[in-house]
Order: structure tokens, then sequence, then C-alpha cells
């Protein structure tokens, strides 16, 4: 059986990303308009995945805590996946489908964001966090790929569905976009030049 070719692999993740860009700008602006508005209100932001995109999740967060490009003060976002202790309470206490809800339980307040990664939409752990984040009132985001984005209206206040029902070509395509809202919110909180520009062709794109 022949293996899978890199030149292969290339463009399906250049399609992958691509497609985001194209499908995604205006969801992708939103997030960071509203990141940056919950930063500056004194707000925080939980991110929350399994596998994989529970790496992504603790990726994203250092971005934000510590700095992209600029070293800044620090802003307080939380990887839900990163206390072993208080998630395997959780998952023998309870059940392991609220190991992230009970976190957002305790630590979300209306004006904080929450994202979930998911690249089917349907996992049972995230989307009860997205649950208890809309209870509490906080900003509820998904980043998922495309048989996900159907599943998550009416659950979420913003979805980012990558064209892609490959897992590696999906959080390929969250992290580049994960790594343009730090960069962008970063930028904008800032000030540094271009932050607006780089904002308005997002959106309009």
């Amino acid at each position: 059986m022949e293996g899978p070719r890199l030149d292969d692999d290339l463009a399906a993740h250049v399609e992958a990303v691509s497609g985001t860009v194209a499908h995604q700008s205006a969801v992708i602006a939103e997030i960071v308009q509203r990141l940056t508005a919950t930063f500056r209100g004194g707000g925080k932001l939980l991110v929350c995945g399994n596998g994989g995109s529970a790496a992504d999740a603790q990726h994203l967060v250092a971005e934000v805590m510590n700095r992209m490009r600029v070293d800044h003060a620090p802003w307080p976002a939380i990887a839900l996946s990163t206390d072993t202790s208080v998630m395997t309470s959780i998952a023998n206490d309870a059940r392991y489908d609220d190991v992230f809800a009970r976190q957002v339980e305790a630590l979300g307040k209306p004006g904080d964001m929450l994202i979930g990664l998911s690249t089917s939409g349907t996992s049972p752990n995230v989307v009860a966090a997205l649950q208890a984040g809309r209870r509490h009132g906080m900003v509820t985001v998904l980043f998922t790929g495309r048989s996900g984005g159907a599943a998550a209206v009416g659950l979420c206040d913003l979805v980012l569905a990558v064209p892609s029902d490959d897992t590696a070509r999906i959080q390929e395509s969250h992290e580049f976009v994960y790594h343009f809202i730090a960069d962008s919110v970063e930028a904008t909180m800032l000030g540094l030049p271009g932050a607006a520009a780089t904002a308005h062709r997002s959106q309009d794109g």
C-alpha cells in the first residue's frame, strides 16, 4: 500500500488554510474584536480541548499570557486541560464529560471568553463546557471542522469552521488562525501601527 505523499499533504494543508481565510475572515475579525474587548474589560480567556486540541489550547494561552511579538503586561488566560488533579477528580467523582464544564462553572464570569477546540464539534466535554459558558454569560467560541459547524449552531456566539473533515488539516488551520488572533489582539491592545488596518482587511476578506 502506498503511503502518504508529502506534496499531497502540503497541497491539502494549503487548501484548508486558504479556504479558512477565504470563508471565515469575518468570524476571525469578530473573535479578535471580542477578545480585545474581553481583556480591556478586565475579563479572561478560558480554552479547552482534547488530545492535540488540548495542546493547542495550551499553545494559544501561552501566546496570550506571555507574548507574540512584543513584550507587554500579561493578559489572563487559562487552558482547562492543564490541572490534572482537578480533571481527574471530576472524572472520578462525576463523569469525564464534566472535566471542563465544572471548571467553567468555577472560573467563568460574564464578559469572559471561552474557546472550545473540537475538530468534530461534538466532543461531549467541550460541548458541555460551551453550554456552561453560555449559562454564565461568557462569549462562547468553537474552533471546529466542516462537519462540526452545523452542530454548533445555537450553542456558540461564534463558530470558526475549517472547510475540511481531515483532523490534521483542521488542527493545522486552527493553529494558523489562533496565531493570527493572538498577534492581532496584541497589536490592537498595544496600539501598534497597522493594527486597525489588519483587522479591517480580515473583516473585508
